[in-house]
C-alpha cells in the first residue's frame, strides 16, 4: 500500500511531467508534447540532432513504460497503473527495470544542461521553470535537494531519485529533485 506522502510525490511526477495534454493518464502524445517542450526549452529544431536524441530516448522511455505499466493495454497509464508500478519499484529498487534508468539518466543530461557532469541550482530551475513550476521554489527545491551544495554529481543524483520514489522521510533530500519544495 503506497503512503499517500508518497502517492501525492507519483502524481506530482504523472501531472507535471508525464501527463502534458492533462487528460488523466500518460499516452504517446503526452510524450510527444514533452519532446517539443524539452525541445523548445533548448533550443533545438525539429531535425536537430539534439532534437533527435531526445525524441528516440523518450519514444523508448514511453516504449518500455507502456510495456510495464499498462497492465490492461488500453494505450494509456492510468493513476492507478503509474502507482502500482512506483510502488513495485519501491519494494525493490535495485530492480529497477530498463526504462526506470533511462528516465533518471535522462533527467539528470536534461537538468545539465551544461553537460559538465554535474546539475547547478540554475540549470535545474530553469527545466521546471519551463514545466510550469515556479523558479523560486525550484532553486528553494534545489538548495534542499543539494543540501547547500553548488552542485549535484550523477552518482549523487542516483540516491536522490531513489530516495524520491521510496523514500516516507518529508526530509530526505530525493524529494525535491522534481522541483517541489513540500507534498
Amino acid at each position: 500500500m503506497v503512503s499517500d506522502f508518497r502517492k501525492k510525490k507519483l502524481l506530482h511526477v504523472f501531472t507535471s511531467f508525464f501527463d502534458r495534454n492533462g487528460s488523466g493518464s500518460i499516452d504517446k502524445k503526452d510524450f510527444e508534447l514533452a519532446v517539443e517542450n524539452i525541445s523548445k526549452l533548448r533550443g533545438w529544431a525539429p531535425g536537430d540532432a539534439k532534437y533527435k536524441e531526445t525524441q528516440s530516448s523518450l519514444m523508448k522511455i514511453w516504449d518500455a513504460l507502456q510495456g510495464r505499466a499498462d497492465s490492461d493495454k488500453d494505450g494509456e497509464i492510468s493513476v492507478d497503473e503509474w502507482v502500482s508500478m512506483w510502488d513495485e519499484y519501491a519494494k525493490n529498487p535495485s530492480g529497477s527495470f530498463e526504462w526506470q534508468n533511462l528516465y533518471c539518466k535522462f533527467i539528470f543530461n536534461l537538468e545539465d544542461a551544461s553537460g559538465d557532469g554535474a546539475i547547478d541550482g540554475e540549470e535545474f530551475s530553469s527545466v521546471y521553470a519551463s514545466f510550469g513550476l515556479s523558479k523560486d521554489d525550484a532553486l528553494a527545491a534545489f538548495r534542499k535537494m543539494s543540501q547547500g551544495k553548488a552542485n549535484v554529481s550523477w552518482s549523487e543524483f542516483q540516491d536522490l531519485w531513489k530516495a524520491y520514489f521510496t523514500s516516507e522521510d518529508a526530509n530526505a533530500a530525493g524529494n525535491f529533485i522534481f522541483g517541489k519544495t513540500s507534498f
